[in-house]
């Protein structure tokens, strides 16, 4: 039976799957290692919920299917109160994909992890409308996959973390230098808005403006572009040519439902500071 809102206390484990979005890359610790929504969200969960426990999967470069075999089979034995389901992004972005097919197969894992019982956080693709030409032609692959999930989540009562509408993630500022990864402050707003989906108390609304910059010369613009598709695009085709994918060789950071440790001193600093910093637009 699922778990109805309201209930006190009614989320006390939590188990996250996926690929590198939710892992944490480029939201990273003082050790190097990947923070991310997922902790950010699990850290304020266990807040006030003592014996909370959260374990992570996600490991990044996966595909859908691969996220299907290694991921959800041990989520389904982990029996959590939560589950967020978070894949396809890398088949998106791949040199060939049909959006309607991958949703079939998304839906189908979706069905797995909903019959466990658990509530289930599914998240849309995102709006890749002031992103690079190279990017931006994939938008219609998102959308359709976008609209896919909708129906999967209305069909399965899932609840959606709406990306495509969080315009602040349209700003260049919310993403790292390879352009596919969150930067921390974006990271921190998609935790935020999915403490919104889920109904918990939000200490601090995504939807903040970002800092008013001057934007970068059309000449630097191009000079980083130039510098983007160097540096991130040819060395990721070839290794897809190749057969290779990112995540190769990584194990998830937390396999295992374990106490999450309270960093609220942390926590609370982030959230404070967040949203103050000053990051030039490009």
């Amino acid at each position: 039976m699922r778990r109805e809102l309201g209930a006190v206390n009614r989320w006390n484990s939590f188990v996250a799957v996926g690929d590198s979005f939710t892992e944490g890359l480029d939201d990273l610790r003082d050790d190097g290692s990947p923070r991310g929504w997922a902790d950010r969200l699990a850290e304020r969960l266990a807040a006030g919920r003592p014996g909370f426990t959260y374990a992570n999967l996600a490991v990044r470069g996966k595909l859908l299917d691969q996220v299907v075999a290694d991921q959800v089979p041990v989520a389904e034995a982990m029996r959590p109160d939560l589950v967020s389901f978070c894949a396809g992004g890398n088949d998106i972005i791949g040199l060939q994909c049909d959006p309607d097919d991958l949703a079939v197969r998304f839906d189908a894992a979706l069905a797995r992890l909903v019959a466990t019982g658990a509530d289930v956080l599914i998240f849309t693709g995102f709006d890749l409308r002031r992103m690079h030409l190279l990017l931006r032609r994939l938008r219609g692959r998102v959308a359709t996959f976008n609209e896919n999930l909708r129906a999967s989540a209305d069909r399965h009562g899932c609840r959606v973390v709406d990306l495509w509408g969080m315009n602040v993630l349209a700003d260049p500022r919310a993403w790292a230098s390879d352009r596919l990864h969150l930067t921390p402050e974006a990271h921190e707003r998609v935790s935020l808005r999915a403490l919104e989906v889920l109904g918990e108390p939000v200490p601090s609304d995504w939807r903040t403006p970002w800092p008013v910059t001057e934007r970068a010369s059309w000449r630097t613009r191009q000079a980083e572009d130039l510098a983007w598709v160097r540096d991130h695009v040819m060395p990721y085709v070839r290794k897809r040519l190749r057969g290779g994918h990112t995540g190769e060789g990584y194990l998830p950071k937390r396999p295992e439902l374990t106490p999450l440790e309270r960093l609220e001193e942390r926590l609370d600093r982030s959230t404070a500071t967040v949203f103050d910093r000053r990051s030039p637009v490009v």
